[in-house]
């Protein structure tokens, strides 16, 4: 499909199917989030993928009951690796660009799940501390990314309207 027709199909889908992602369908993921643009090509960002249901539950209590992961087979959590883009570009490399690399992974993640036909939702509401307990490590969990088989389709929700958003030259 275009990148227009996989735009459009992607979708914020919280219910999955009890069925594993394939393996091949992972390193397909986990190939397109190695080639999404980065600061310096820095790659200021780790990726921890989670299969195991006790630690999927555990993430799921450490994202304040907002969202319910258990449904998932697999999790992907992107993390920040400040030092990695601090080494380059000094405080705003540590405090910006690193989490900018670790989120534009997971929007690749999320586009790539999409072409697979598999189906995610980005989860940010969670307590960064409790995830760290969860997986380890000293970088800081930016996103959580529940992948797998829809169990639903549902209807796109409501866009603002163009004018609220696009501006020509100057913010009014």
């Amino acid at each position: 499909m275009s990148f227009f027709e996989l735009a459009e199909k992607r979708k914020s889908i919280r219910r999955l199917l009890d069925k594993p992602v394939e393996d091949d369908k992972l390193e397909s993921i986990l190939v397109s989030i190695k080639l999404a643009p980065s600061a310096g090509n820095r790659q200021a960002y780790k990726v921890v993928s989670v299969r195991d249901k006790e630690i999927i539950n555990k993430l799921s209590e450490a994202s304040h009951g907002t969202m319910n992961l258990t449904g998932a087979n697999l999790v992907l959590v992107f993390l920040a690796d400040s030092e990695q883009s601090r080494v380059k570009f000094g405080e705003r490399g540590e405090t910006l660009y690193a989490i900018q690399d670790a989120t534009i992974a997971c929007c690749y993640a999320m586009l790539a799940a999409t072409d697979l036909g598999l189906a995610s939702v980005w989860v940010g509401a969670f307590d960064e501390d409790k995830v760290v307990d969860v997986i380890g490590g000293n970088c800081r969990p930016v996103a959580m990314l529940p992948i797998g088989y829809p169990a639903v389709e549902p209807s796109r929700p409501a866009r603002r309207p163009n004018t609220e958003i696009f501006h020509n030259e100057r913010l009014q």
